[in-house]
């Protein structure tokens, strides 16, 4: 659905992307996430044909963003960073210029405005002028901007940012509907705790250089520092920290919460190896599984200077 291909953006003698790839399929919820000025904008911008790349290419369903952009247009709903309103409209006078804006049919836009305030939960907001909103209620509204013309892209640059918690959950949950109505969505953020929840797949840049970009659990498995199993047992703890602690490709074992975690060097078959010395001694594992260091450890792994 959507592709980059090394794309390269320069600004004077300042690179601001070198050689950016990645590919979001269809219907994932796309997490792009790097420090402040590590490219995330630039891309989006791209990606939305609204800045052309020096060098690379990238497409929106088979769509060239430099040679049809028309065509991209009108098949993503963009979202910026900083976004502007007309105050001295209503929210159904908002919307309704949007939709006119893509030629919508006058009867055509009324249910479409009614739909979308429906979904972002603005409907008894329909008569309130703009500038009377909330930063969250606004947040909602330019959402329900982008989704006028029914794109099946949405790039969203930083949709949550400023918003207090509730906020956030309820802009969280919209997003989880338009992926189950079929959207595929790219979502820049620096919120990294939900964005593990929210995402399928995951994009972490710096210095405008792709570090590291997958489905979301293998990112993290990869750029954990350590690999750890937590393993639960009925009784004998003490015999089974005793028959952990001597094996070759474990590093450290600890007790907490009634459970063991054992840091260990190597990959899922080293993890069935330490299951089967457990129960090759007669411990009786209740529970057995991997636990993972979080995104925002591979996030600081990925944007130190040892990697990429």
């Amino acid at each position: 659905m959507i592709t980059a291909e090394n794309l390269t953006k320069v600004y004077g003698q300042r690179t601001a992307l070198d050689k950016v790839s990645f590919e979001v399929p269809e219907g994932e919820i796309f997490g792009f996430v790097g420090p402040n000025g590590a490219g995330k904008t630039t891309t989006l911008r791209i990606l939305a044909a609204l800045l052309e790349p020096t060098a690379g290419h990238a497409s929106i369903d088979g769509a060239d963003v430099t040679k049809q952009p028309q065509q991209v247009h009108s098949r993503i709903g963009y979202m910026p960073d900083f976004f502007g309103v007309y105050d001295q409209l209503t929210v159904g006078e908002y919307l309704d210029f949007y939709a006119a804006c893509y030629r919508l049919p006058k009867q055509r836009r009324v249910k479409i405005a009614n739909d979308l305030l429906d979904l972002v939960g603005l409907s008894e907001r329909r008569d309130q002028q703009v500038d009377t909103l909330s930063r969250g209620l606004k947040q909602r509204l330019c959402l329900a901007r982008a989704l006028v013309h029914d794109p099946v892209v949405l790039l969203l640059d930083e949709p949550a940012s400023g918003l207090d918690p509730r906020a956030r959950v309820e802009m969280r949950e919209i997003l989880k509907e338009l992926r189950r109505m079929g959207k595929t969505i790219v979502i820049s953020s620096h919120i990294l705790p939900e964005l593990t929840e929210l995402c399928t797949m995951i994009g972490i840049i710096d210095h405008g250089r792709m570090r590291a970009t997958g489905p979301v659990h293998e990112v993290i498995r990869q750029l954990s520092a350590d690999r750890r199993v937590r393993i639960t047992i009925i009784a004998d703890q003490e015999r089974a920290v005793a028959i952990l602690e001597p094996l070759a490709a474990v590093r450290r074992v600890e007790t907490a919460d009634g459970a063991i975690e054992a840091t260990y060097e190597g990959d899922d078959s080293t993890a069935a190896e330490i299951l089967h010395a457990l129960t090759a001694e007669g411990i009786r594992v209740s529970a057995f599984s991997q636990v993972d260091g979080g995104l925002e450890e591979a996030f600081m792994r990925a944007t130190s200077e040892e990697v990429g």
